[in-house]
């Protein structure tokens, strides 16, 4: 059984920085592309960015040049380093990853519970 945990979301005012933390934990074989996806209230979830085991990096055009995506291999964890916050990142944030348990299963997509990231004055 596999989990994705989030933690680092909270309440930062526009301009401000929040450092988003995912720590995948379990039956971990391999761990192949980690992400961040958000979710604002009326809308649907859209990708923010994704980081590939050997680093290569997407972002959404909405967060490029501001957020920076980020993962520890050894530490099965990813990081979404978020500077330059305006009030419309404020949404859900879910980290998800594509692992394989074992050498025998499938590839499959996991999603942490979401954390929230609301950016107010």
């Amino acid at each position: 059984q596999v989990q994705l945990v989030e933690s680092g979301g909270g309440l930062v005012q526009p301009g401000g920085s929040l450092r988003l933390s995912c720590a995948a934990s379990g039956s971990i074989f391999n761990m192949y592309v980690m992400g961040w996806y958000r979710q604002a209230p009326g809308k649907q979830r859209e990708l923010v960015a994704t980081i590939a085991s050997g680093g290569t990096t997407n972002y959404a055009e909405p967060v490029k040049g501001r957020f920076t995506i980020s993962r520890d291999n050894a530490k099965n964890t990813a990081y979404l380093q978020m500077n330059s916050l305006k009030p419309e990142d404020t949404a859900v944030y879910y980290c998800y990853a594509m692992i394989k348990e074992s050498s025998i299963r499938p590839l499959n997509n996991y999603w942490g519970q979401g954390t929230q990231v609301t950016v107010s004055s």
